[in-house]
């Protein structure tokens, strides 16, 4: 009998230990897998970009208005700063995304001008969503993106944010529910 136990606590310690090192993998940063389609310009202009929302992000996590609104106004720098003229693609995608940059450029104007941050929170969320089709128009494919839900943000209307992590982070109910939430979507366009 005791080896029977033994046998079994060493499955389970097996078993546990190889769960720790799958989700020390989801932790991991990225690896760029291939060469990409675009330019080099283009893609450290568009991970600026990225880094800045994430930046965003995480100050809606930590509620600190004047770091959101710093934030916002960096972004702002980096969707001015887009390459977009060295994206690799026909012209119809590039106007269609220089149209959704010059959306997203009013909306970060409009978020640093709202006082109360349930506004902001919701123009972070039309700023997720420009950004969400924004690296899918544009096929960005230095690294995967996450799409992140939570579906009782704004009295369960729901409302999505984006990570470069599958782990959750909720930035609209941080002090209630910081993990709560689900990975809607990924976008992956890595060779």
């Amino acid at each position: 009998m005791q080896k029977f136990l033994l046998f079994l606590f060493i499955i389970f310690s097996i078993s546990c230990s190889s769960n720790n090192a799958e989700n020390a993998k989801a932790v991991e940063p990225q690896k760029v897998l291939g060469q990409s389609v675009n330019s080099e310009t283009f893609n450290k202009s568009f991970s600026t970009f990225l880094n800045d929302y994430y930046k965003l992000k995480d100050a809606f996590v930590k509620e600190d208005t004047a770091v959101i609104n710093a934030s916002a106004k960096q972004i702002q720098i980096s969707v001015d700063s887009l390459k977009l003229n060295e994206l690799k693609a026909d012209s119809l995608i590039i106007k269609t995304a220089k149209l959704y940059v010059s959306n997203l450029s009013d909306e970060l104007k409009g978020l640093v001008k709202e006082t109360d941050i349930n506004n902001k929170r919701k123009s972070f969320q039309i700023v997720t969503s420009d950004m969400y089709d924004i690296i899918r128009i544009v096929k960005f494919d230095r690294e995967k993106v996450y799409l992140q839900h939570c579906p009782m943000a704004f009295k369960n209307t729901g409302a999505d944010w984006l990570s470069n992590s599958n782990e959750i982070v909720n930035p609209y109910l941080p002090k209630m529910m910081i993990d709560c939430g689900v990975l809607k979507d990924s976008i992956d366009f890595r060779n």
